[in-house]
């Protein structure tokens, strides 16, 4: 290496030799004897020997380490890893240190105005906010990942969740190149032997994989294939030691902003989220558990898996708040964001096995085709199958009281019951109990939520709070207001919010994730129901749980004496009065609904004249 640095440096200096040479020719005669002075051996030399040869020895030695540490990094992968993770950990722990700092200068400064400290205390979240989303894109891989969890998260600001909200698209896809050569390594033949056709462009880039479209030569079926991102095997293990040494610092220095267990999630999950094999098996088992139910469900049939190559059947449809795609094919949103709800709470409150990755881009709807066992006019088309998580049945059990404890109007023993089950089901203290209320239901709270001196303090919004979730109304203007003052932008809310993340099972988060995307959904189609519509097909689903576990643990018990007969027919009669109850109010609220679509649809024929038109109106377009 010395040897090839030297005759980098002796051509370098020959070559500047030449060039003054080359300005000697070209100089005039007076130049030319002051030049050729300057070569004589009486002239003096241009630098002294002994600067000359330290120049020499600093460039030699530069060279020599820059070479062996490059040489080092292409070459040895543990001293590769190290530097990148220097790198990826500096732009992480950056952005974690100076948030922090931000907010405990922001939060303990005095403001001339409650309308400046809100406003500071915004600012602080986007900025915050900021910082992460850049040091996330720039490391990519397992950090995208990470940011996607965090924008999910519903307790978090909105500030955050909408800032890392464009994480979910931006990724970039594995050039076309890699991908053959994954096939040839995963599959052992190239992408031609197995396809007839293989679009090189993907569909969609996700932060693990990217999908293409095909044609499977063997099946001659049309088929979309997920692949996974080639170097994220490579930099996994360091990219989650980065993730958990990173946020073990923020533990650290700032204990109150807890996001450790971010990192522990990610590290049991994302080895099964990056195995398409375990991805295979779940879709099965998931076609399993709602084989002998009547569901608009689909889940796509899986031709091949590998590990990192997943070849399936390919469902052409649009996401399911597609208006303009309800419209054309005559499909009703109202009955869309129901069985969206049907679905999600068959698998939480019945099967005990749920999707733990649900996000509208995982979800496609479709006109049902002839062999559809639907009872509608289309099918929800669920994805990407990597992650579910169990419930064991006690969790089940106290999380459906949880919810028809908030269906049921307030009272003493209503507001006690909620505190409980909210302790069982989420390690939920009284004092965090309305931050985990507002998570669950999007609301601000009802009626003795808060405590006393609280109750009085979030009541200045000047809206009626509601007495229980089916007693709610549209949000109004007001409840957003109080929500952004009570829950976001104070600073003892903001540190319970911390809390509660860190309190609660990973599972309960993702149920949280479930609700907020039915939620949304149902927002996002402009349904013509009650807000609550969807609230009460989780209440059917709770009742039908708890009394699932009171007939098991009756008959466990044997039906072989008079008072336990007496007690099997109490639960069944209690149960009946519960379901028949809600039922009653589904059918109300579907007939407003559906006196609201005639409305909509008269007031467009008379509009326009056209059927098309008052068509059109119905479906909420027009």
């Amino acid at each position: 290496m010395t040897r090839t640095v030297n005759t980098i440096l002796q051509g370098l200096f020959s070559w500047k030799s030449s060039q003054r040479l080359v300005h000697i020719h070209r100089a005039s005669p007076t130049d030319l004897r002051v030049t050729r002075n300057c070569f004589s051996s009486t002239a003096r030399p241009v630098l002294p020997r002994s600067r000359s040869n330290g120049l020499l020895l600093y460039s030699t030695a530069f060279l020599t380490i820059f070479g062996g540490g490059y040489v080092a990094f292409e070459k040895n992968e543990p001293f590769r890893h190290s530097i990148l993770a220097v790198v990826r950990c500096s732009r992480v722990a950056e952005a974690a240190v100076v948030g922090a700092i931000d907010y405990k200068w922001t939060f303990t400064r005095t403001y001339d105005s409650e309308e400046k400290r809100l406003e500071a205390y915004s600012h602080c979240h986007t900025r915050s906010a900021k910082r992460a989303l850049k040091a996330l894109l720039a490391n990519g891989g397992v950090f995208i990942k990470l940011g996607q969890h965090m924008s999910s998260l519903v307790v978090l600001p909105t500030e955050w969740t909408s800032t890392l909200r464009p994480l979910q698209d931006k990724c970039e896809p594995t050039p076309y190149g890699d991908v053959d050569a994954l096939f040839l390594s995963d599959m052992g033949r190239p992408i031609g032997e197995i396809f007839d056709n293989f679009d090189p462009i993907p569909v969609g880039v996700a932060s693990l994989a990217q999908v293409h479209v095909g044609h499977h030569r063997e099946t001659n079926k049309k088929v979309a294939i997920k692949l996974q991102h080639p170097h994220l095997a490579e930099f996994c293990d360091i990219d989650m030691e980065m993730v958990e040494v990173s946020l073990g610092w923020i533990k650290r220095w700032f204990p109150d902003f807890e996001l450790t267990w971010l990192g522990e999630e990610m590290r049991e999950n994302l080895p099964k989220e990056m195995d398409f094999v375990h991805e295979a098996r779940n879709a099965a088992r998931a076609v399993s558990d709602f084989r002998n139910i009547c569901t608009s469900l689909y889940i796509p049939e899986v031709i091949t898996a590998t590990k990192r190559v997943l070849i399936m059947e390919y469902i052409e449809g649009a996401r399911p708040d597609d208006l303009q795609y309800l419209a054309d094919n005559h499909i009703d949103r109202n009955k869309v964001a129901l069985e969206l709800s049907r679905i999600f709470n068959q698998m939480v409150f019945m099967n005990g096995w749920f999707h733990a990755d649900p996000h509208p881009g995982n979800l496609l709807i479709r006109r049902a085709p002839s062999s559809s066992i639907s009872p509608y006019n289309f099918e929800i088309v669920l994805l990407d199958h990597g992650l579910y998580f169990d419930l064991d049945p006690n969790f089940r059990l106290n999380y459906s009281k949880l919810w028809l404890s908030l269906i049921a109007p307030a009272s003493p023993t209503t507001n006690a019951d909620r505190r409980k089950y909210a302790e069982l089901v989420g390690n939920i203290t009284p004092d965090l109990y309305p931050v985990f209320e507002a998570a669950i239901t999007g609301r601000a709270g009802m009626e003795g939520t808060w405590e006393d001196g609280q109750e009085s303090e979030s009541n200045q919004g000047g809206f009626k709070r509601a007495s229980s979730m089916i007693d709610m109304m549209p949000q109004t203007e007001e409840e957003m207001e109080v929500i952004r003052n009570a829950v976001i932008n104070r600073e003892g809310l903001l540190i319970s919010v911390f809390d509660v993340l860190r309190r609660v099972p990973r599972r309960v988060l993702m149920v949280l994730k479930l609700n907020d995307l039915t939620r949304n959904i149902d927002h996002a189609l402009a349904t013509t129901h009650s807000n609550v519509r969807i609230f009460l097909e989780t209440a059917k689903y709770c009742t039908m749980a708890v009394w699932q576990d009171d007939r098991q643990r009756i008959r466990a018990r044997g039906l072989n004496s008079v008072s336990t007969v007496y007690e099997y027919i109490s639960c069944w009669v209690a149960y009946q009065k519960a379901y028949r109850g809600v039922v009653t109010l589904e059918m109300m609220m579907d007939l407003q609904a559906s006196a609201k679509n005639f409305i909509a649809w008269l007031r467009g024929f008379l509009h326009t004249r056209a059927l098309e038109g008052a068509h059109k109106a119905a479906a909420g377009i027009a």
